[in-house]
């Protein structure tokens, strides 16, 4: 089985103020990354449209709503201090749940060995009620929420590793045993979630890095607290929130990432997915906002899940 790749041009239509670091050209470094020969092999999909109800899996309907009513028309309507939306953005996050959702449904049928979603907005940031960091819907829960009722995966994983913890994805399954939220993340940082000592009901685990910090630390979470936890755990389906901001290069982290950190993180979680699910890991795009560390830090995602 191959590895699936979704997108969709209409990513780059959720457009953001001059200098804003969540930017189309982001999608367009992705899609130049993937572009080498070493990438022939993935089988590539356009994200489908999905209806707003895709969301309530992870909202309540009221807030999808709210969202629907204020999105602009022409120009665009700021929902805090540096989240905005365009008149591309409401299909953008349509296509981001219709993405991770077709995602699951080809990894969990076996049509896929296992997928990465190169989406934007991103989404870990969006806690059920609260649009906020650069993120509307938390499409990772979709995603875990979505294997849950459609295939009756009785427990997920959520996995993230980027530079800022996902608050909204804890938050939503803070008190939910049959999903798993595991975070290596920067802190003193924004949004300033994330201590040790968040656990939920067992089922957090937060491994909290300073500044400077580079792979041996990263390792050394993977190795000692988040891997032995998602065996313990033993998930149906491992999601990734894959965001590539503790690279080295970012200029909104201070952590110091490199593409070989990246490459070995996600072989490790393919390890764990091969033990207890089958191999099934769904990788959904977050953060990155240097063009050149996102597009090298994706490649090497992605050839880790292609098992290169």
């Amino acid at each position: 089985m191959s590895t699936l790749y979704v997108s969709h041009p209409a990513f780059a239509d959720h457009l953001t103020p001059p200098g804003h670091p969540e930017r189309p050209e982001r999608m367009r470094a992705v899609e130049q990354a993937l572009e080498a020969e070493t990438f022939q092999a993935l089988a590539r999909v356009e994200a489908p449209l999905a209806e707003a109800a895709v969301a309530t899996l992870a909202h309540p309907e009221a807030f999808v709503e709210a969202l629907d009513r204020v999105r602009p028309r022409e120009g665009s309507v700021r929902i805090d201090g540096d989240t905005v939306m365009s008149v591309g953005t409401w299909e953008a996050l349509l296509r981001g749940l219709g993405g991770v959702t077709h995602a699951v449904d080809e990894v969990m049928a076996g049509r896929a060995q296992n997928a990465f979603c190169g989406i934007r907005p991103p989404g870990h940031h969006a806690e059920q009620t609260t649009a906020m960091g650069f993120c509307f819907f938390n499409f990772v829960v979709c995603a875990a929420r979505h294997a849950q009722k459609a295939y009756g995966a009785q427990k997920v994983a959520i996995v993230d590793f980027d530079v800022h913890h996902g608050n909204g994805t804890q938050a939503i399954v803070w008190d939910d045993p049959s999903i798993m939220y595991a975070s290596t993340h920067q802190m003193p940082l924004f949004p300033g979630t994330g201590a040790r000592s968040e656990t939920g009901v067992g089922n957090i685990v937060n491994c909290p890095m300073r500044a400077g910090d580079g792979g041996d630390r990263f390792r050394e979470a993977f190795d000692d607290a988040i891997l032995p936890s998602l065996k313990t755990f033993s998930p149906d389906l491992i999601v990734i929130s894959a965001g590539f901001d503790a690279h080295k290069r970012d200029p909104l982290g201070g952590l110091w990432l490199v593409e070989d950190d990246y490459s070995w993180m996600t072989k490790r979680l393919m390890d764990v997915a091969d033990e207890h699910a089958g191999g099934r890991v769904v990788s959904v795009l977050e953060g990155g906002y240097d063009l050149q560390g996102l597009g090298q830090s994706t490649a090497a995602h992605v050839r880790a899940l292609m098992r290169g």
